[in-house]
């Protein structure tokens, strides 16, 4: 963990550019570039990736403690495999975060919007509902629950932004390239390899996404880029591609 290989600079610099660019596009950017559920207006084919570089602006410590771990579980990934198998890796599990987010919206919001329809309104009080409208009759809440409701529309109209989903995939890969490293969180300084304490971080995920804990985060992209990042690096070092550089 010591100095800043070419490729981790390059996307630290790309994420840094982006984050300044916010500022100066306000809104807008957000609405371009993030991450929205494929079935909104506002969705755009080229926000699977750069809903990567986007991180929250009114909080500096989101795209902080993204770089601080590109930088620190990144390089010596990269060193290892090499800047083109890396660069890969990353955007594959920052891809694989947002088709796991995806999902699990679709899941969400599809499964409600069935109950809805059964319970008597239709289709287009539904989508009314969903772009700020009033929606059906106050009686479907007797089967289900505004909670639900309320959330679907959040999953419909929320975005996703920032490395998190390709950074959970690097975490995951550090993991199995070296497995008996010794890490520590800051609220928590005691030591722990590597193989015990990234499984541990990627559960308590999984547990906040399953109950619907720590809201506006987005769980099940963490989970994907940690699933994605898993089957390449197991895959790649199983068969000992790690010892062969793409460059």
């Amino acid at each position: 963990m010591g100095r800043i290989t070419d490729t981790v600079k390059f996307l630290l610099i790309l994420n840094v550019i982006f984050y300044i660019g916010s500022f100066v596009i306000g809104d807008l950017s957000i609405k371009l570039f993030a991450l929205y559920y494929f079935e909104n207006p506002n969705f755009q084919y080229w926000q699977p990736v750069t809903h990567m570089f986007m991180h929250d602006p009114s909080s500096i410590f989101h795209i902080l403690f993204n770089m601080y771990a590109l930088w620190a579980f990144g390089s010596p990934l990269e060193m290892r495999w090499g800047q083109k198998k890396f660069l890969f890796f990353y955007f594959s599990a920052g891809l694989g975060a947002a088709i796991i987010h995806t999902l699990v919206n679709y899941w969400q919001i599809h499964s409600v919007m069935d109950s809805l329809i059964a319970g008597g309104w239709s289709p287009s009080e539904v989508m009314s509902y969903l772009s700020g409208g009033n929606g059906g009759s106050t009686a479907v809440l007797e089967s289900v629950s505004m909670e639900r409701i309320q959330n679907m529309a959040q999953s419909y109209n929320g975005v996703a932004l920032g490395a998190s989903g390709a950074v959970y995939g690097i975490l995951v890969a550090f993991g199995i390239m070296f497995p008996n490293i010794e890490l520590m969180l800051i609220f928590l300084p005691i030591p722990i390899k590597a193989k015990y304490f990234i499984p541990g971080i990627i559960l308590l995920d999984l547990i906040f996404g399953i109950t619907g804990t720590a809201t506006g985060i987005a769980h099940f992209a963490h989970i994907g880029g940690a699933l994605f990042g898993f089957i390449m690096a197991w895959y790649w070092k199983k068969n000992s591609f790690d010892n062969h550089r793409w460059n």
